[in-house]
């Protein structure tokens, strides 16, 4: 039984959990689902709507529920934690002793270990850890996670970057394509279309390139387009906002020109797995990244992308995208080939399948 966090619209349940379904299919697993929270709670979380109480107890049993009818479950994949706010010590005695493997595509363990309220961290600071020590399986998305893992003392661990379905961002690929808010003949001469995607919890990084995108759009047609739940409305930076929305985002990365991730140097954004820049060099883009974890690993600066790590370096990075072409073109095809040699749905997913059918079949 897969024990996901949030139902589709969760990037992380969607990447990591539901997209893989078919090749766990294909590998003879057969596989329930029984997301934590469900797409409305998303929504509502979102749209910055509060959740009430008695929401969140009605997950929490249904959550239970399920755990107790997957009784003869050979195995439960777990996304971070079945239980959340729970101590480990709950979800152990719930799991029955039934073996059980865990994913996390961030550090997540943070959350708790580095909560302002000390009785969170003293009930919770180690919970995960402890729940590493009992899985089967530990899978991370990146080498950061991988060494927390080992420290917690994880029995086997399989690193396993998040995937990448390269086959839905062909439509991406033609040169020059708008996005599906501007016609043809409505873009600016010149304009240079810098692309962010994400939630609006990493929305927060974009503070820092307010400034290298305020100068690089006074010195020349220079469009931020976000695509989100929200508008990002940075200062002095002119902004085209496309609601995100899993249909339509292969169409709009489709309108930019370069993508990019910034991340600050902590110990969160060191575990962050750089989705962002495998979806827009699955879509033929350039990227510039700041080189903080596993950012360090996908961009190899000046192979398949630039890094930036200062204004200075943002403006510089951005500039050189801006003007030469070839350049652009050359580290989008080098991005690309790299996706699809080691970030691809079609080279991951059985690489999951057959290390979850191994511990099955154990």
């Amino acid at each position: 039984m897969a024990l996901p966090r949030y139902d589709r619209l969760g990037a992380s349940s969607r990447l990591r959990f539901f997209d893989p379904l078919p090749h766990l299919a294909a590998a003879g697993l057969d596989v329930s689902t029984a997301p934590f929270f469900d797409d409305g709670y998303l929504r509502r979380l979102y749209a910055g709507q509060p959740v009430k109480g008695w929401t969140l107890a009605g997950r929490y049993r249904r959550r239970m529920a399920a755990m107790k009818a997957a009784g003869r479950t050979d195995l439960l994949w777990i996304e971070k934690e079945a239980l959340p706010w729970l101590p480990a010590g709950v979800e152990r005695r719930l799991f029955g002793g039934r073996p059980y493997v865990l994913d996390f595509d961030d550090a997540w363990h943070l959350r708790y270990a580095g909560h302002r309220l000390a009785p969170v961290r003293r009930l919770l600071g180690h919970k995960l850890e402890r729940l590493v020590a009992g899985a089967t399986l530990t899978v991370v998305a990146n080498d950061a996670l991988a060494s927390w893992a080992e420290a917690a003392g994880a029995r086997r661990l399989l690193r396993l970057p998040t995937p990448v379905d390269l086959a839905r961002y062909q439509a991406a690929l033609a040169p020059d394509r708008p996005s599906g808010n501007r016609p043809p003949g409505n873009r600016p001469p010149g304009e240079f279309r810098v692309g962010w995607i994400g939630t609006p919890s990493s929305a927060r990084y974009l503070a820092a390139l307010a400034e290298p995108l305020a100068a690089l759009a006074a010195s020349g047609p220079l469009t931020l387009v976000t695509i989100a739940r929200h508008p990002v409305a940075l200062p002095g930076v002119p902004e085209e906002f496309i609601p995100w929305s899993e249909a339509g985002e292969t169409a709009a990365l489709a309108g930019i020109d370069a993508g990019i991730m910034p991340l600050p140097h902590t110990p969160f954004a060191q575990g962050k797995s750089g989705f962002k820049l495998l979806q827009y060099m699955a879509a033929g883009k350039a990227v510039v990244a700041s080189p903080v974890g596993e950012n360090r690993r996908i961009v190899a600066d000046g192979v398949t992308g630039l890094w930036a790590d200062s204004p200075e370096g943002w403006v510089q990075a951005l500039e050189t995208l801006r003007t030469d072409l070839d350049l652009r073109h050359r580290l989008a095809a080098a991005g690309r080939d790299l996706v699809a040699r080691e970030y691809d749905l079609a080279v991951l997913g059985p690489r999951l399948a057959a290390a979850l059918a191994q511990v099955v079949r154990a």
